[in-house]
């Protein structure tokens, strides 16, 4: 008898995640790993994955090689994936500590960065489109603080700092940019800039955040037969979205977390604009207004299909007698899924018809 093959992910073989052992596939893990080795798998099957970016100032869907996403190929054997790591580059931008990120890519051995990427696994479709047409499934994504520090740094690295200083509105001018009653007079202006910026960074714009999305057969546990698929968002592209979602209503009387994301992201780039970096503990904690800093926002499906509608949104790219070839040895022994009750009474018909 042949040796057995050990637990692994497809295309992950020099990682800073030992896949033989259980703990590296756990959901916190799994939920990162997996999408960096779905990417090395439509790689390898030589497809390219969708890339959600913008033109001419508007937002469409396009393709995009997971090397250029990677900014090497993904089998190559000098390739490493250092998960949960630092993308060093972008210490430049941060004052004080810089947060770690989902993925770091690196080259072996000199251990030099070559992208560093948010990833937001989503299911599809939501509680909010599970009942519509395929066409209309969307994704609920949930965005933390530090994707925001993440966006900014990487608008810096294309921009620079003379590129944000030409794109910004400088005559903005806050006292107090903690109160919100300064501040909402001004979210018009605020937005209008972060449009600026994005139009000026389309000509630079960088894959900055992964959204794989996995498929189920409308609300059931059940996979769809096309069930797997990845979208990477551009630098551009995202802010293109925070502008879109944020609250504009001059009549507004709070600053919703839409809108609080895009005052943090402004402030950001306006202290690069000024200083060259910007201290994102400083401007998340202060600017708060009255709401807890756990998550930056979240979008429901509804909101995410408009900027995501395509082809491969209603019929994803890989199907489910494909996942064998990404989880390899009995991987999916390993795996630990969360026990929730009222999954298992959804699952459990049976208790019913007793």
């Amino acid at each position: 008898m042949g040796k057995r093959e050990e637990p692994s992910l497809f295309g992950l073989k020099n990682s800073n995640r030992d896949f033989t052992v259980k703990d590296s596939w756990g959901k916190n893990q799994f939920n990162s790993s997996f999408p960096a080795s779905l990417c090395c798998y439509i790689h390898s099957i030589n497809e390219e994955v969708n890339y959600l970016s913008t033109n001419n100032g508007f937002l469409g869907c396009f393709n995009l090689s997971v090397k250029s996403a990677f900014g090497i190929d993904p089998l190559d054997e000098n390739v490493y994936f250092a998960f949960e790591s630092l993308h060093s580059p972008f210490q430049q931008y941060v004052i004080g500590s810089l947060p770690r990120t989902d993925l770091v890519i690196q080259k072996k051995g000199t251990g030099e960065c070559l992208a560093g990427i948010e990833i937001k696994l989503t299911a599809l479709p939501d509680n909010s489109t599970h009942k519509l047409d395929d066409l209309k499934y969307g994704s609920e994504m949930v965005v933390r603080p530090d994707t925001i520090v993440y966006l900014a740094c990487s608008v810096a690295k294309g921009l620079g700092q003379k590129g944000i200083t030409g794109a910004i509105d400088n005559s903005i001018y806050i006292q107090d940019w903690s109160d919100a009653r300064q501040v909402l007079p001004f979210i018009p202006k605020i937005i209008k800039s972060l449009r600026d910026v994005f139009l000026s960074l389309e000509d630079k714009q960088s894959p900055f955040l992964l959204q794989p999305i996995w498929k189920t057969k409308g609300k059931s546990p059940e996979l769809a037969e096309n069930c797997l698929d990845v979208f990477f968002w551009s630098d551009s592209a995202f802010i293109h979205f925070i502008t879109e979602i944020a609250d504009t209503n001059p009549n507004a009387t709070k600053i919703n977390r839409q809108t609080r994301t895009a005052v943090w992201l402004f402030r950001m780039l306006l202290d690069i604009s000024t200083n060259g970096k910007f201290n994102h503990h400083k401007i998340i904690d202060n600017l708060s207004y009255n709401t807890k800093n756990d998550k930056a926002f979240a979008s429901s499906g509804k909101v995410t299909n408009k900027f995501m509608a395509c082809k491969r949104l209603e019929t994803p790219l890989i199907k489910k007698t494909e996942i064998k070839n990404i989880i390899l040895g009995g991987g999916q022994e390993l795996l630990s899924p969360e026990r929730r009750f009222d999954a298992i009474i959804y699952n459990s018909s049976e208790l019913f018809s007793i």
